[in-house]
């Protein structure tokens, strides 16, 4: 099983619409099997919430459902736990890479490090925005999601080689 973790600061917008996103891509393909996927914050602002009402129609438009999703905070345990941690913007990864031990350094990546459209730029919190943020935002992760299942997909095919 290959365990996929997406992170923003508060976990209500940007990495809910990911793991959403995510689920989506990975469902077509049919590798729910392979590919288990979660989202996080760095803090603890939104412990508990549902993902911000702007980012569930977004992707409601998409035929995503990502309202029984519950925002939580990375825990120490996670960096262990998952195989790629996927972040938002800098300032997220830098506080990952400062908290995590650097054996697991190499495991937390920009989300657009894996897109073709828009590479390595940091997907902007698009909460203080209107709806045009949050259509860009799903832009974006639907972009790095497709980079993301293509790379995990190659590696699954090494394993089984």
């Amino acid at each position: 099983m290959v365990k996929v973790l997406f992170v923003c600061m508060g976990n209500i917008c940007r990495s809910p619409m990911a793991e959403g996103v995510f689920h989506k891509l990975v469902k077509d393909v049919g590798l729910e099997q392979q590919i288990s996927i979660d989202s996080a914050g760095t803090h603890s602002y939104h412990v508990g919430d549902s993902p911000d009402q702007r980012a569930q129609a977004t992707l409601r438009g998409k035929g995503i459902d990502i309202s029984g999703l519950r925002g939580r905070q990375v825990a120490d345990v996670d960096f262990d736990t998952f195989d790629y941690i996927v972040v938002m913007d800098s300032s997220n990864l830098n506080n990952l890479k400062r908290r995590a031990a650097t054996r697991h350094h190499d495991k937390i990546r920009l989300m657009l490090s894996y897109s073709r459209k828009y590479p390595n730029l940091d997907v902007p919190d698009p909460y203080y925005g209107g709806a045009d943020g949050f259509n860009e935002v799903l832009k974006m992760v639907e972009d790095g999601g497709q980079g993301l299942l293509k790379a995990i997909q190659q590696s699954l095919a090494g394993v089984r080689s």
